[in-house]
């Protein structure tokens, strides 16, 4: 795997966060507990003294690990995050996986209109799928939550249009540019709490979490960050391997990103 410049990653990252809430009037950020958004948010609290200074989304289907659950209590209060839970229902959707496909975006659709946010920060990276590829660090949605992915617009934040010319949303992705290892690397160098899936118990740990649904361990015997580094610097195996709706055909996933999934 790649290894990158964290001091650059990190200087862009914060430069994109400041920008965005800057620019736009009422920004959120969605947290899942996973090792991105969480180094997202302590990139945030570098960017502004130490707080992150916007309402941080859970969109929850009742079915995620205990142990996210306990990490999400326990960082809420240890970085006196302002949390906002949204539920979201179960039930049979287009994707095929009810629990964590479009539903979710159901429960946010909901949300956004009853909050009136006009931006959200989001953790994707383009190196996890391919059609995350096709992203931009600030993508518009329209007010019906899709994104035109075949029709993006020049990677220039410097000429990115003003929030007058759209009548949905943005999507602000800060990480779009680091890859795995680089999200561990940061980790340990700026000793960011982590859920403790992460870690091998038995043989096994998880490397890309969703809930108790749709994600499964890989054998491993990283016990510890540094275990984790020393494995991707070598492994061959795709990040995303245990997460069953990347085993689907890519047009599913092209499919639900362009309704607006996270």
């Amino acid at each position: 795997m790649i290894k990158q410049d964290l001091n650059e990653l990190e200087e862009r990252s914060i430069f994109i966060m400041r920008e965005a809430k800057s620019k736009f009037k009422n920004v959120a950020a969605l947290w899942s507990m996973g090792k991105d958004s969480t180094t997202m948010l302590a990139l945030a609290r570098k960017a502004f003294l130490g707080k992150v200074p916007f309402p941080v989304i859970h969109i929850d289907n009742s079915i995620d690990f205990p142990e996210t659950y306990a990490f999400r209590e326990y960082l809420t209060k240890k970085w006196n995050l302002d949390l906002i839970v949204v539920k979201s229902e179960i039930k049979p959707e287009m994707s095929g996986f009810s629990c964590c496909g479009a539903n979710k975006t159901v429960a946010l659709k909901k949300l956004m209109k009853e909050r009136g946010f006009d931006a959200l920060i989001v953790s994707i990276r383009r190196d996890e799928h391919g059609i995350r590829a096709k992203e931009r660090y600030v993508s518009p949605r329209d007010v019906n939550f899709k994104w035109d992915y075949k029709n993006q617009r020049a990677e220039l934040w410097d000429d990115y249009a003003s929030k007058s010319d759209i009548k949905g949303h943005v999507r602000v992705h800060p990480l779009l540019d680091w890859n795995e290892l680089s999200v561990w690397e940061y980790i340990k160098k700026e000793k960011i709490p982590i859920n403790p899936l992460y870690y091998s118990r038995n043989g096994n740990r998880y490397r890309s979490l969703g809930c108790t649904h749709c994600s499964s361990p890989h054998k491993s015997n990283a016990k510890n960050i540094n275990d984790i580094i020393n494995e991707l610097e070598t492994t061959r195996s795709e990040e995303r391997a245990g997460r069953e709706q990347d085993k689907e055909k890519s047009y599913v996933m092209a499919k639900l990103r362009s309704l607006g999934y996270m």
